[in-house]
């Protein structure tokens, strides 16, 4: 491993630092973002709204509620109660279910559909405040992207996803934080939790299945089991993470940045910089989405008048994301020529323009070939910090319309508001169909540090 210049720990103590850092932030923690943590948690549980009511989703429940297991723990739209780490398993499903969770861009990770779902399991469990609900928050967020950040992307373009990888470790910070853990056994919980890192990206390219959608729930119920056996005094190594054959060692050998763990730890805050989502699509492809809309708005780039729509895009994009084959949900929504198809000739906030149904549609798929992927220079050089992207496109009158952004909406750069994230969580909950008050959620999730228990919320999730 080599850590960046000008530290002077030793690579095991990066860790030391960010998990004591991390535990401190369940006593008294003035300078954390607790107020953004609320929204995080309120879009959270819109995503797992909507991909509760997903085959996926679906099936995962069933398995759980077979196992006959007996807990105090809610699975978002279903009645009675399971083991926390089942409860962690099918929420983080549904959150990730749909594509509409969101990012932590530069670290290229998904924080929430990990972090809530083990938090609310952690804290159901212990009948956790709601003030240490956010604080568990604030700390896995933090972790989540110090930790994907000191692996860089290495492990990422060997085929690791990695949210699976950085979540179940990630994850035990944030339930031991819910949980008020001692530092020792926050540290076991984290220990126990990097011989959870997993998951590899074989979704990408044809045909995708079902695999990715559990990748957050699997690294949810990892988070929340290791923090559970850390609480009964199982042990685990102490350098775990960036130790010899730790987690940075084992995923990412040299290229590891282990000093990143710990650099300016409370100077800035990872949950600032978070990404929500506005259309159920892969993150790249959001700002050509929105590039294509906005032209249509504009009027005359109807989908009978284009000729061909070049999209200018990173080397990562166009190398993973220019699929015009699409055989299922998950294959459309990772795919720039179906989506600039649908941004043309259909909706691409409406969940059912991923259908089976939908991606057959023979409009869509001759206008999907008609989308030529180059790569940019600019989007490049700019990749992972920014996911920029120019859009061209062509018309049969020789008419030719251009536009370009680094920032998508709902990017740090271009940031949704409250108002756009709690319109987001309205149109989730109503597209979902279940019988929850989401008007009494977001009541709810506004005054969440006055809760004595978190129970008070997640009853609400319940039919």
């Amino acid at each position: 491993m080599t850590p960046i210049t000008g530290t002077p720990h030793p690579p095991q103590e990066h860790a030391g630092r960010l998990i004591e850092f991390l535990h401190g932030l369940g006593s008294d923690s003035p300078h954390a973002p607790m107020e953004k943590a609320r929204w995080c948690l309120l879009d959270a549980l819109g995503c797992a709204l909507l991909g509760a009511r997903q085959p996926w989703s679906e099936i995962m429940a069933a398995e759980v509620l077979g196992d006959r297991t007996h807990g105090a723990c809610t699975i978002v739209g279903k009645s009675g109660n399971v083991a926390p780490s089942h409860a962690a398993l099918c929420n983080g499903t549904a959150m990730h279910g749909f594509e509409l969770d969101d990012l932590l861009s530069e670290a290229v990770i998904h924080p929430g559909a990990v972090i809530v779902p083990a938090v609310l399991a952690a804290a159901e469990a212990v009948g956790a405040s709601g003030v240490q609900v956010l604080r568990a928050i604030v700390a896995g967020y933090e972790a989540t992207a110090r930790i994907s950040m000191a692996l860089g992307m290495d492990p990422s373009h060997r085929g690791f996803h990695k949210t699976s990888v950085v979540g179940p470790v990630a994850g035990a910070i944030a339930a031991g934080v819910a949980m008020r853990l001692p530092l020792d056994a926050l540290r076991n919980a984290v220990g126990l939790a990097c011989s959870c890192a997993s998951g590899v990206k074989s979704f990408a390219g044809g045909s995708a299945g079902m695999v990715k959608r559990m990748h957050a729930g699997r690294a949810a119920e990892a988070a929340v089991r290791m923090a559970m056996l850390a609480r009964r005094g199982f042990t685990a190594p102490p350098t775990a993470i960036d130790g010899r054959f730790g987690l940075l060692d084992a995923f990412s050998g040299d290229t590891a940045r282990p000093a990143l763990l710990d650099a300016d730890l409370g100077g800035k805050w990872a949950i600032d910089d978070v990404w929500v989502k506005v259309y159920p699509i892969c993150g790249w492809i959001q700002g050509v989405v929105q590039l294509l809309l906005a032209m249509r708005a504009q009027g005359g780039v109807e989908a009978h008048k284009v000729a061909k729509i070049v999209v200018a895009t990173s080397a990562f994009a166009v190398r993973y994301n220019g699929n015009t084959e699409v055989a299922d949900t998950m294959d459309a929504q990772y795919s720039i020529p179906y989506c600039a198809a649908v941004a043309l000739a259909g909706d691409p906030g409406d969940p059912t323009a991923f259908s089976l149904d939908a991606i057959r549609d023979p409009v869509r798929a001759e206008l999907a070939k008609r989308v030529e992927l180059r790569v940019d220079p600019v989007a490049d050089e700019v990749y992972p910090k920014q996911f920029a992207c120019r859009v061209e496109v062509h018309l049969m009158n020789g008419d030719v319309r251009h536009a370009a952004t680094r920032d998508a909406h709902g990017t740090p750069g271009n940031p949704c508001d409250i108002e756009e994230q709690i319109g987001k969580f309205n149109r989730l909950a109503a597209l979902s169909g279940l019988p929850v008050p989401a008007q009494e959620v977001v009541a709810v999730v506004r005054r969440l540090e006055t809760l004595e228990a978190v129970t008070a919320l997640t009853r609400l999730l319940r039919p």
